[in-house]
């Protein structure tokens, strides 16, 4: 895998998507700024990345690679779920 600079900015913006992606997937209403569900995106869009190429779903392609997709959107989903979970225990009312 080669890291250039298109490589980097394809990485953000599939980030972008993954994350806005993660936070539909994930039922009801996530009390997150926006910019953290971007943060978990791209997180979510290079430890996806490394787990299809891992288990051994993703490949070279000159399109769109569905399976990696796939993957980065479940790990979005996951993490969103995750940090949505942490901050709801958080603000605890009586």
């Amino acid at each position: 895998m080669e890291l250039t600079v298109w490589g980097i900015i394809t990485a953000i913006v599939v980030g972008l998507i993954v994350g806005a992606l993660g936070r539909l997937v994930v039922p009801g209403r996530q009390n997150m700024p926006i910019w953290l569900h971007m943060l978990i995106g791209i997180g979510a869009a290079l430890l996806g990345t490394v787990l299809a190429r891992a288990i051994g779903i993703a490949t070279e392609t000159s399109g769109v690679d569905w399976g990696e997709l796939l993957v980065q959107v479940v790990v979005a989903a996951i993490a969103v779920a995750l940090v949505a979970g942490v901050g709801r225990r958080r603000h605890v009312t009586r």
